[in-house]
């Protein structure tokens, strides 16, 4: 193993051990910074000489069958790996800076089965979740920004339903992100003509109890979506909304009819990533603390879901609705009063929930 395989192995290890989401390759006047992204915070590993990290960033383009000599175009690769004895798959982008390539590596852990109750420090969110699984069919919306959990959470949604009813889950994504034997998960690849409509009428054909379509991007995807649910199939899938009531407005404003939403949606479940910690002794817990499951997550998810009675009325009445049901600004004051974060400010500190993303 030469020095450039070696320096590349060890970038990935470090990120896997401190649980980094994505590595940074940014260029800049006489050298190359490598930065980590840890928990949504960018955190400096390491400095290379412009040279070295070209011929590494050159070795992540090779292995992920991308155009090494091809500089002047963004790219976007894929490989799965090895690491530490566990399977990664690696998304690769690159793009042509002013100075020279920069590249972002995305690291997704193919191994974790996420549970439900691991999912939030509420168990009543868990709950919440677990029973839009009792619909046979039906439209379930998760809406966030990026990098707030959306994915995470659908998938251990659909790990739980494949658990528990043994059900056919077909999935269209782009990309596919964490893989599962217990899916049909298909990619789609506009080169070999597999859209999200030819992809959609291939999985109707495949016999499927619950389809995921990966995220809702326009009118077409959206339409896709309904028609999945009108069509009697449960249907999972993503937006970017700020909150429940932002992901209606964004399907209609994109051209879904409302009576369509009435007839298909049973669920918007809206998300953030709150930092925590330890309610007894903080940031970091002592041997003896009650509380182990504080130890190695520094981060939970906090729902906003939008079902039953009160989605209903916030279709048929839209801004006038009344019906009261509990907001991501509520489960912040609640986890604030807990002990687990530092204070109740009255605003979520990640981003304007206000206003959509």
């Amino acid at each position: 193993m030469n020095e450039v395989e070696k320096k590349s192995e060890e970038l990935l290890e470090i990120a896997l051990r401190i649980n980094a989401s994505d590595i940074h390759f940014v260029p800049r006047k006489d050298d190359t910074l490598i930065e980590l992204r840890v928990y949504d915070h960018l955190y400096e590993l390491d400095i290379l000489s412009c040279d070295f990290a070209e011929r590494i960033i050159n070795h992540f383009k090779f292995r992920a069958g991308m155009d090494i000599g091809e500089k002047r175009r963004p790219q976007s690769g894929s490989l799965d790996v090895v690491i530490l004895h566990q399977p990664i798959h690696l998304r690769f982008s690159t793009l042509p800076a002013a100075l020279r390539e920069s590249l972002v590596i995305r690291l997704l852990p193919q191994t974790s089965d996420i549970r439900l109750n691991d999912l939030s420090i509420f168990s009543e969110s868990a709950a919440q979740l677990e029973s839009l699984l009792g619909y046979e069919n039906g439209l379930i919306l998760f809406a966030g920004p990026t990098g707030s959990g959306k994915t995470t959470s659908m998938y251990a949604m659909l790990h739980t339903a494949k658990r528990r009813y043994n059900p056919r889950i077909v999935t269209l994504e782009d990309p596919v992100e964490k893989r599962h034997d217990g899916f049909i998960q298909m990619e789609v690849n506009e080169k070999a003509d597999l859209t999200y409509q030819t992809g959609f009428k291939a999985i109707l054909r495949h016999d499927p109890d619950i389809i995921m379509i990966g995220e809702i991007r326009d009118l077409e995807t959206a339409k896709i979506a309904v028609r999945a649910a009108i069509t009697g199939h449960l249907v999972f899938s993503t937006i970017h909304a700020s909150d429940s009531i932002g992901a209606i407005h964004r399907l209609l404003e994109v051209g879904i009819p409302r009576f369509d939403l009435k007839e298909t949606l049973v669920g918007v479940v809206a998300q953030r990533l709150i930092h925590i910690h330890c309610p007894r002794c903080g940031p970091v817990c002592s041997p003896d603390c009650p509380h182990q499951e504080q130890r190695n997550h520094r981060r939970t998810a906090i729902y906003e879901i939008l079902a039953g009675l009160p989605l209903h009325d916030v279709l048929k009445n839209g801004s006038s609705a009344k019906r009261r049901f509990k907001r991501l600004d509520d489960y912040y004051r609640q986890a604030a009063a807990l002990g687990y974060v530092a204070s109740s400010s009255d605003a979520l500190p990640i981003g304007d929930h206000n206003a959509s993303s």
